[in-house]
């Protein structure tokens, strides 16, 4: 074995690979809204572009999603992580019929009109992407795995442009990637090789 090699629990082994970007899901469907962070989302394809997003079976997020086949990535920022930890450990389900009566109500979440979908998207975030739902009722039931087709995106040019992320001088808005725990990282220093 190598110098400074340790075991990694198996029930820790995702932590390995899963540190791309945390994001927040935004759906709806006719009066209905609501956001959930997740952690487990990737891209999936080119052309067209897709991407893979885990969305547990017990969120209110997932119900819109599934009725109305559509809902928007927004991609926080670090000057978000707070915002990101409480929409991520709150139900919008359980505010129904109360006041205020979304998260995006209870969290002052300022958002703004997606061109292709009836999700909002998120102000203040670094990018967007608006999605269609690819129907996988076997992966979706069994894994809570959704297959979707971008549709339409967007990023602040301030950290993304020609085709690539550069945060170097902008620390509030690099992305969050969550580790565990509430616990997030931003990513370093960009390095192109020669």
């Amino acid at each position: 074995m190598e110098k400074n090699v340790v075991a990694v629990s198996l029930e820790q082994a995702y932590r390995l690979l899963n540190h791309g970007p945390t994001v927040l899901v935004s759906s709806a469907h006719g009066d209905q809204r609501n956001v959930m962070a997740a952690a487990w989302n990737m891209p999936l394809d080119f052309k067209p572009p897709k991407v893979a997003i885990v969305i547990d079976s017990n969120t209110y997020t997932r119900e819109l999603i599934l009725a109305s086949g559509k809902f928007a990535i927004n991609v926080p920022c670090a000057a978000q992580a707070d915002l990101v930890v409480k929409v991520g450990s709150s139900s919008g389900r359980e505010l129904l019929g109360k006041a205020p009566a979304t998260k995006f109500a209870a969290f002052d979440l300022p958002t703004f009109a997606a061109s292709k979908v009836p999700a909002p998207l998120i102000k203040g975030c670094v990018a967007w992407l608006e999605c269609e739902l690819i129907p996988e009722p076997h992966i979706q039931d069994t894994y809570d795995l959704y297959l979707a087709e971008v549709v339409a995106a967007w990023a602040d040019e301030r950290v993304f442009s020609d085709g690539r992320w550069h945060f170097d001088d902008h620390d509030a808005l690099k992305t969050l990637h969550h580790v565990a725990g509430g616990f997030f990282f931003t990513p370093g220093k960009s390095i192109q090789a020669t």
